[in-house]
């Protein structure tokens, strides 16, 4: 971590994702490149979590999902610059939405922001309402505020029967 003034850090919460390339080592890959990265350093890691695909085209694998929580330096734009930086080394291909993919590191919340740019919104409009967010955010983030309610009173409202905890299998390796 850089030598900024504590009031230039800013705590920031993330969901990383992928079904594609060994996922679960994807997942943990982009961690310790968060780690590494200057201006961020990790606070907590949730558990890594099965998860059935939501949208996009039928017959995908499940993915691997977990969400982190970081102290940062940096704009939030400037978070998501990094983050769409390791999703490409990652070999991440924006071709189908809610598609198959390598890697997607999505910010989720910056400190109790909200914004509305074309390129971010925050809080991340559609993380209230999925499960493969909510799970594993609550493990690290319970009370976090996503919009008007808490992250453990959305898990309420969802169905989370396609949310289970990720256990290395043959194919996964």
């Amino acid at each position: 971590m850089n030598n900024s003034a504590p009031h230039d850090r800013h705590v920031a919460w993330l969901g990383l994702g992928s079904n594609l390339a060994q996922p679960a080592q994807q997942v943990c890959q982009a961690l310790q490149e968060l780690a590494l990265a200057p201006g961020i350093a990790l606070l907590a890691v949730s558990e890594l979590y099965r998860t059935t695909p939501v949208g996009g085209p039928p017959e995908q694998p499940d993915y691997c999902n977990a969400c982190a929580a970081i102290l940062c330096s940096m704009t939030p734009l400037a978070l998501l610059d990094i983050l769409q930086d390791i999703e490409a080394r990652h070999g991440r291909v924006r071709d189908v939405r809610w598609g198959p993919r390598t890697l997607d590191l999505d910010l989720l919340a910056y400190d109790d922001l909200q914004l509305r740019q074309p390129r971010l919104r925050l809080p991340h409009p559609r993380a209230a309402r999925r499960a493969f967010v909510l799970v594993p955010l609550a493990e690290i983030a319970p009370a976090l505020m996503l919009g008007r309610a808490r992250v453990c009173d959305h898990l309420r409202h969802v169905d989370d029967s396609g949310v289970g905890r990720w256990h290395e299998t043959a194919g996964d390796a």
